[in-house]
């Protein structure tokens, strides 16, 4: 099995377009300490000739043209990309959909909660329900998208799309915000690119993954508030900061398994090669996500 990340960043990339703060300001300026990134989505395969996208970014169609194994091979309409699987419907997980308006057939896996914000989107009508199917997936239910490659969503802590919150969003687990487990043989990728924190469910299935890419969008929980790039927590945002007593890198710190930082926010000093903060997290033996990183297990 083969995980190519198509992009790292969280919504708005990195650089963000209109952000100058101390990380993005690096790399308007070409400071070859930071890379820029594309928004998080990943490609999976079991064979190297059937893809898999896990999430579909606004950013998807340039991703697209820098992933030359996911280029059309033969035919006058051709792509090795047969399915998609969504993790939850925030505009960074599918916006990209409509990429693939052009009447290629290709199948679309979610939860039912995450095709009903879709269907009450009438932009989404653009996707042809006769190329783009629409599958609904139950929780815990495995399924086989691709040839050789399972598939299992499971539930993470986590929030509705920030379009549908209220004044008070309730951080639970629920079938709009979600992780996936991969399975190509005798190999287990988990993807979790958001998550409020770490349930002993969740642990479960880290201790028999071979690699784990996980939410790493905040170093610290007020990273935002302190740079005065927002007014919310981490955590109010859904996400668990990377460092602290309640922090991912501490919830993690006893799996064994190859683990990877994804959806990773223009603020977050991780994107810095060389600062305090990525050589706290790569002393803890975690990775940072790239754009175009490659993942064979």
């Amino acid at each position: 099995m083969t995980a190519l990340v198509l992009g790292a960043a969280a919504g708005g990339g990195f650089p963000q377009w209109n952000c100058n703060c101390p990380v993005c300001a690096l790399a308007w300026a070409g400071d070859p300490r930071v890379v820029p990134r594309s928004q998080a989505g990943i490609a999976v395969s079991a064979d190297g000739e059937n893809w898999l996208l896990c999430n579909a970014s606004p950013d998807l169609r340039a991703q697209l043209l820098n992933t030359p194994q996911l280029h059309p091979r033969r035919g006058l309409r051709d792509s090795p990309i047969g399915a998609v699987l969504l993790t939850g419907g925030e505009i960074d997980q599918t916006a990209g959909l409509f990429t693939l308006r052009e009447r290629q057939d290709v199948a679309l896996y979610a939860t039912p909660a995450i095709l009903a914000i879709l269907a009450g989107n009438p932009m989404f009508d653009a996707l042809h329900p006769d190329r783009v199917r629409r599958h609904a997936v139950s929780l815990g239910e495995p399924i086989m998208p691709l040839p050789g490659l399972s598939v299992e969503l499971f539930t993470v802590p986590g929030k509705v799309p920030l379009f549908l919150e209220g004044e008070n969003p309730e951080i639970s687990e629920s079938a709009v915000n979600v992780g996936v487990e991969l399975v190509g043989g005798d190999r287990r990728l988990l993807y979790i690119p958001g998550a409020a924190g770490v349930t002993e469910a969740m642990r479960e299935r880290m201790r028999r993954a071979d690699a784990i890419l996980f939410d790493g969008t905040l170093f610290t929980d007020d990273e935002m508030i302190a740079l005065q790039a927002g007014e919310k927590t981490g955590m109010r945002m859904g996400h668990m900061p990377v460092d602290g007593p309640d922090g991912s890198l501490a919830a993690l710190s006893d799996v064994t398994a190859r683990r990877i930082f994804i959806h990773i926010n223009n603020t977050n000093p991780m994107l810095i090669a060389g600062s305090a903060a990525r050589q706290h997290v790569e002393a803890a033996g975690f990775e940072i996500a790239f754009d175009g990183m490659e993942i064979a297990l």
